[in-house]
Parts: C-alpha cells; structure tokens; sequence
C-alpha cells in the first residue's frame, strides 16, 4: 500500500510518500480502504519526537489516527458491519495517513457527511462527548467551551446544542466568531478579560466550563465557573490533575462514535473542514495543522 511514512523524529518535510505492508485486522477489528484521514496535534506531536518518552515508535512510523473509507477486510467476532460499508472511525496513535487501515472503534457515516466530514469526525467527536459527559448533564446550563472553533471545539459547540445546552459560548479569535455563530455559539475572544466580557453575555453565570485549548487558561477558568468540578479539560491534562479539574481523554469507543453519526444524521452535527489535501501534500497539511488556530479539522485525501 502506499503511505505517508517518517523514519527519524523531525519537522514535517520528513514526511515521505512509499510503500509500506498491508496490515491485517485482528480479532474485532475491521480493515478499511481510507478514503480520507484527519490531521491531529498528536500526529504531528508524535512525528517531533515530543511524545517519545510516552509513545515511543518503531520507525519507520505512519502518522494518524483516525479515518473514513469502505470495510475491505473484517477480523474474528465482528458482527455489525459488512466488507463494502462505509465507516469511519479510529484505530491505534499511529497509521491511518494510508491506503489501508485497522479501526478498533467505528461507526456507519451516515449519509449526510462526504469522505472528508467522516474523517474529521472521529478523534474529535470522542473527545468532544467525552469531555462533555464529565460535565454532567447540559439541558438548560449555560456551557463556555475554550478554544471553541478548532476541531473538537467546533463538535463540542454542536454536540452541545444537540444535548440541550440552553446557552453556549465559545471562545476563538475575533477572525472565528462568524463561524462559532454559525454553529449555534455566542462568540467572544479569549485571554485578559474573558470574565469581564461572561458578565455581559451570561449576567447570571456559568455553570459548566469545556477547556479544548490548552492555552494556560485553565486557573482562569475554574475562578469563571467557582468550582473546579464544574470544569473540564481535554487538552491541559497536568493543569487538570493540579486544580482538580474533570479530566478526560479520547478513546476508542464505537458506543460515542455511532452517538456522533447518529447526531449526523439527523443534521445536528457536520463536522467542519478547514481544508483537505491530497495525500501527496502531507507535510503542507501537518505544517499547517502545526501552525494552529485551525477552524474546524485538516484532513488528507488518500
């Protein structure tokens, strides 16, 4: 199979287009033929060398997550998904960014969503709900997300709504609030102020706060919502343990995945794409993943 493959830890342009072995799906797993993989800061985290000392790789390594495509092989135990069905899904930290690639968690892509949309959906649709499922249950709070317009921020604001969320507001660049509007959030900029500004949009209060971003603001967000409990974080998961934030995690769930496609069917949630690039243009995609401030997902087309 062709694939996107780095054999030393290095910046982007190491990045390399070769062949590389055809994996085989063990038991309860699924092989599919990646029509489209999404770009995450782990990938691009994990090819630095930044995460060696947790994730060490065998190298050469395959970067990616998660992807979309059609079930080409199935493993033992598999019930539920035929070879020919369209899914997308995630696999181990490493590997989809390729022709051929193994889920361990999956969902049928609804109708509604194009490769692209599948294949954003994956890692930021579990780390959206599980960040909220930490939260509690959101019918009539008031909910502030923290880095609102990026990838899982943008899924965490519709996923938001569609669980009855009575107000969510977003933070993201002034360049973003059109957008975050668009996706049912109240928008405003993040950094020096932010409670001062929440006075005006939300006079009676916060009552949950989501933290996507990482970006030193969790000490802040816990004085906005009074109770670090009431607090979650995706991203500053040292910050978290520090302040007694909820702390939550991506995993390999199809029970969220199939919530998410299920919530994609009905319209409630489209996950949005920045830009796609084809598979040839990697390092342009990883360098601008790098680069932040991303306004929904990048994903590559295989």
């Amino acid at each position: 199979m062709r694939a996107a493959r780095f054999h030393a830890y290095g910046g982007a342009e190491i990045l390399v287009i070769e062949q590389a072995p055809d994996p085989h799906p063990g038991p309860g797993e699924i092989r599919v033929r990646v029509a489209a993989a999404s770009v995450n800061p782990i990938d691009w985290k994990l090819r630095s060398g930044a995460l060696q000392q947790i994730f060490p790789l065998d190298l050469p390594g395959i970067p990616g997550r998660d992807a979309a495509g059609v079930v080409d092989e199935i493993g033992d135990g598999v019930q539920g998904v035929n070879v020919g069905d369209q899914v997308f899904g995630l696999g181990g930290v490493t590997g989809a960014t390729a022709e051929l690639f193994i889920l361990s968690a999956w969902a049928h892509t609804p109708a509604t969503w194009n490769d692209e949309q599948a294949a954003g959906a994956g890692l930021a649709s579990v780390t959206a709900m599980s960040g909220l499922d930490a939260l509690g249950p959101l019918a009539g709070r008031t909910l502030l997300i923290e880095g609102a317009a990026g990838g899982v921020g943008s899924a965490a604001v519709e996923i938001a709504v569609a669980q009855g969320a009575d107000t969510v507001i977003g933070t993201a660049s002034e360049r973003n609030h059109e957008f975050l509007a668009s996706l049912g959030a109240v928008p405003t900029t993040y950094g020096p102020g932010l409670a001062q500004r929440l006075t005006t949009l939300a006079p009676q209060g916060v009552d949950l706060v989501l933290d996507t971003a990482a970006s030193g603001s969790l000490d802040d967000l816990v004085s906005i919502a009074g109770d670090p409990k009431r607090v979650a974080t995706v991203a500053d998961h040292a910050g978290g343990q520090r302040l007694g934030t909820q702390v939550a995690n991506a995993v390999n769930d199809s029970t969220l995945l199939s919530a998410a496609a299920e919530l994609g069917g009905q319209g409630r949630y489209t996950p949005r794409i920045e830009q796609a690039y084809p598979l040839e243009r990697i390092a342009d995609a990883h360098a601008h993943a790098e680069g932040g401030r991303t306004r929904g997902k990048i994903v590559i087309c295989i």
